[in-house]
């Protein structure tokens, strides 16, 4: 699968603890992993349910 993965806006100086954020080439859906294990599991999710996350979150910093 071709996946365009980009590091997440919020992920600064934490030490590493950070995620990326993919695109595939199949439209409606939204990768998720850790930088640090790239080869490790990968969330899916659809556009819908990603950018309802991430809305919350920027509402509610308690859940990051």
């Amino acid at each position: 699968m071709d996946v365009t993965w980009r590091k997440s806006s919020y992920s600064g100086g934490n030490g590493g603890n950070c995620i990326e954020v993919g695109a595939p080439a199949e439209p409606g859906r939204v990768l998720v992993r850790d930088t640090k294990d790239r080869r490790g599991p990968v969330l899916v999710f659809s556009q819908r349910a990603w950018r309802t996350f991430a809305e919350r979150a920027k509402q509610d910093r308690t859940i990051l």
